[in-house]
Order: structure tokens, then sequence, then C-alpha cells
């Protein structure tokens, strides 16, 4: 079985301490075999924000797939939002913005969406789209393939659709081939589980999970708890656990859990 922490949206800059400190504790005691961080690391992407985000990352377990979000890119500093857009991000947490984790039971790929033209809006380029397929070809369908992106590929009813990632359907339908069908991302600040099949309707019945984390330690919770989800998977099955913290002086605490089967063709609710 694999242990998956799935965080994302800390904004450094608007974070609570204390919850942060709670957070780590948490994920810590669940001993996870793989820690994603979903974007959106700072709130302005100022070299401070960076530098307790990574302090904060180092206090939590590895091997961690960490990826960008807009907020990491400079809104007010006009030079370094399109001449170096992520170059704090890539010299303090990663240079890698197409981070890549595998083992006999797992393949999760992360694909930077973060870009200079929007402030808020994300992006799929083509080439990082094959790039992922080619990998996760290499795989059989059995193990768990798991993308990563800041921005979703589908929002729930009633968000704003202009927050779904640009390229979203040209991309799910290619990523489809490789066999990938569960996709995390962030961004929204309100925990969700849906499927593609809701939104995009593919010839083959391709059905994949589009799992969304809230914001784990940020103020910004607009109206919903500070949560992350801890997903765990045994071939056929996976269940999404979500902890949240009413109450940033006591723990992170198991507020949910939904779980799901594989049937060859997508995933049922069970």
């Amino acid at each position: 079985m694999r242990r998956i922490a799935h965080i994302s949206d800390l904004h450094f800059g608007a974070a609570d301490e204390l919850v942060a400190e709670r957070l780590i504790e948490c994920v810590t005691s669940l001993h996870p075999h793989l820690v994603i961080v979903s974007g959106d690391l700072t709130q302005r992407a100022r070299t401070t924000q960076f530098q307790a985000a990574k302090a904060f990352l180092d206090a939590l377990p590895q091997p961690q797939l960490v990826i960008p979000g807009n907020h990491d890119v400079p809104m007010y500093n006009v030079y370094d939002r399109f001449i170096d857009p992520l170059g704090k991000y890539e010299r303090i947490i990663t240079g890698d913005l197409e981070p890549f984790v595998s083992d006999d039971e797992m393949a999760v790929a992360g694909i930077n969406t973060a870009r200079s033209l929007t402030i808020k809006g994300g992006r799929i380029g083509r080439e990082e789209v094959r790039r992922l397929t080619d990998k996760m070809a290499e795989f059989p369908d059995k193990m768990l393939k798991i993308v990563v992106t800041h921005h979703p590929f589908d929002v729930p009813e009633g968000e704003d659709e202009d927050d779904i990632v640009g390229r979203a359907r040209e991309s799910l339908a290619i990523i489809a081939e490789s066999g990938a069908d569960v996709f995390l991302s962030g961004h929204l600040h309100k925990s969700h589980i849906g499927h593609s099949a809701r939104r995009y309707k593919l010839d083959n019945g391709y059905s994949a999970l589009i799992i969304q984390a809230g914001t784990a330690i940020s103020h910004r919770g607009r109206g919903e708890e500070n949560s992350f989800n801890m997903i765990e998977f045994k071939h056929p099955f996976l269940t999404v656990h979500r902890y949240t913290c009413p109450i940033p002086s006591e723990p992170f605490r198991l507020a949910a859990t939904e779980r799901f089967a594989h049937n060859g063709r997508g995933w049922s609710r069970m």
C-alpha cells in the first residue's frame, strides 16, 4: 500500500505559523511514502516567503514532489515577472519544474501551470504533456498514475470555470492514453473530489478522479477550514482521508473519508 500526503496553497506571507506546526506534526505521524505540494508556496513570491516555505518543506517527510503556483510568480516586480518568473522558486525551492517520482506501485508527475502573462489563471504546454505521457506510458496500468497541477482540470458546481487550467480538454485526452487517471490540484482553496467524465466525454469511457486540496495553512480559507488530503492506494482501491484544523492550537483531525475502486475503465465510489 502507498500513502501520499497531498497539501496545497501554503501562502507563506499569509500563513498561520501555529497551523503549520500542527500540519508538520500530523503529516509526520502518518508516515507517508510521498508528500505532494501542489503550488502557491508563497503569497507574493518574495525571498523571505520562499525561505519560510523551504524551512517548512525541510521539516516534512521525504521524498517530496513540489510544483509552483500562480502566487509563486512575482506580481509587482515586472522585470522578474516576465524575465525570470520562477527564478526565486527555482533557486530556493527546486530547479525541477517537471518533477517525477516512481516506485513499484505508483508513478507521479508534476506539471508547472504558472504563467507570467496571467495573474490568476494557468496553462499546460503541449510539450509538457507529451513528455509526461511518454514517462507514464512506461508503467503498467495497475499502478497508481498521478498527475499534479496547481490549476485544476475541473471545478465543483458553482465555482468559476475560468479557474480551470488552460488546454485542459486537449491535455486530458492525451494524458488518458498513458493510463494516468488521478489528478491532484489546488488553487481553489476548497476540498473536492470529482470525476473527469462529468465534464470531458471521451470515446473510450475514460473517467479520472480529480482530487482538490484546500489551503493547508493560510488565512485565506474562503469559508473552509485548513486541510490536507492523505491518499491510500492498494490496487484496485483508493481511499482519500481529509484532515482539517478547525482550531490552530489543536491538532489536525480526520474529518472525512471517501473510498473508490477501479473497475478497469475508471473509478467508482464505494
